[in-house]
C-alpha cells in the first residue's frame, strides 16, 4: 500500500466558495488526507475546473455537480454549503456508504432532525463551528454560566462579512443553547433576537443577541455576563477560515473511524 493508498479521500462541497477553497488547499497540505472529489452547484462556472487551479496547481480532480460522481471515491464529505444543499448531499452520502462533516448553519429543527435521520445510518459530525478554539469556549461558557446563574444579564454579540445569509450565526445561536442549558432554560423561549422602541426594562431571564454585518470580517463572537459593578466577557475572534478548515480535518479523521451516530465537536475534541 502506498501513502496515497492510506490517506484518507476527502470530498469538498461548495468547492469555489471561500469556505471550499480553505478546505481544499488545508486537504491537499495535509500529509494524511487527499482529496477525491470537489462539488459545486450546477449554476457555477468553475465547473470542469481543476479544484485546485486557484491555487496555480493540479488536483487531478475536476469540480462537478454530480453529486454521485464527487463522493464515488471519497469516505468523508465536508460540507459548508447551504441547508438545502447539505441535506441533498448527505441523502447521496447515506446511499454510497460515505461519512459527513456537516458545518453548514441556518438549518431550521426540521432540517436537523433530518440530518439526525442520516446519521442512523451514516456517521456525521455537524457543529455549528468546527473552531478547536470555539468549541473550547464552549466549554468554558458552560462553565460560566453556571457560576454566574444569579445577577448577570447575558448578551450575545456577533460580527461576520456582509456576505453571511443568516443571522444570527449559528454559533452565536450554539453559545446560546449552551448558556441556557446550564442554566436550566430553553432559548426557544428565553432569547430576544431585536429591540426598538420602548422595550420596557429588561427581562433578567432573557438572553440577548445583537448581529453585526460588515466588510470581510470572518467571525467574532462574545458572550457578556453584565452584573453590578462587574462584566465578564468571554471572547472568539476568528482572522482566518484556516481554523475552521483544520478543525473540519480533525473532524473528518474522527468521522472516518465511525460506523454510523452524529457526533459534534466535543465528541471530536474529547471536551464531554
Amino acid at each position: 500500500m502506498n501513502a496515497s493508498d492510506a490517506s484518507l479521500p476527502i470530498a469538498i462541497a461548495g468547492a469555489s466558495g471561500r469556505m471550499g477553497r480553505m478546505l481544499i488547499e488545508a486537504v491537499l497540505q495535509s500529509g494524511d488526507c487527499r482529496l477525491a472529489g470537489a462539488l459545486d452547484v450546477a449554476a457555477s462556472p468553475a465547473l470542469g475546473q481543476d479544484a485546485a487551479a486557484f491555487l496555480g496547481r493540479s488536483s487531478a480532480v475536476a469540480i462537478t455537480s454530480d453529486v454521485r460522481q464527487g463522493l464515488s471515491g471519497a469516505r468523508v464529505l465536508i460540507d459548508f454549503t447551504r441547508p438545502e444543499g447539505t441535506l441533498a448531499h448527505l441523502a447521496v452520502c447515506r446511499e454510497l456508504g460515505v461519512a459527513a462533516v456537516v458545518g453548514t448553519t441556518g438549518l431550521s429543527p426540521t432540517q436537523k432532525a433530518e440530518v439526525a435521520a442520516h446519521a442512523v445510518h451514516i456517521p456525521v459530525v455537524m457543529a455549528p463551528n468546527m473552531s478547536v478554539g470555539v468549541n473550547v469556549v464552549f466549554k468554558l461558557l458552560d462553565v460560566a454560566a453556571r457560576a454566574l446563574a444569579q445577577g448577570y444579564d447575558i448578551e450575545i454579540i456577533e460580527a461576520h462579512h456582509r456576505h453571511k445569509v443568516d443571522a444570527p450565526s449559528g454559533t452565536a445561536l450554539r453559545m446560546g443553547e449552551v448558556v441556557a442549558a446550564a442554566l436550566g432554560r430553553d432559548l426557544a423561549q428565553c432569547a430576544v433576537y431585536a429591540r426598538e422602541g420602548v422595550t420596557g426594562e429588561r427581562d433578567p431571564s432573557t438572553i440577548g443577541f445583537a448581529a453585526i454585518r460588515g466588510g470581510d470580517i470572518v467571525g467574532d463572537h462574545t458572550v457578556l455576563f453584565a452584573g453590578t459593578g462587574e462584566r465578564i466577557e468571554i471572547t472568539h475572534r476568528s482572522a482566518s477560515r484556516a481554523n475552521y478548515a483544520q478543525g473540519s480535518l480533525r473532524a473528518a479523521r474522527f468521522i472516518a473511524g465511525q460506523k454510523n451516530g452524529l457526533f459534534d465537536m466535543h465528541d471530536v475534541l474529547g471536551l464531554r
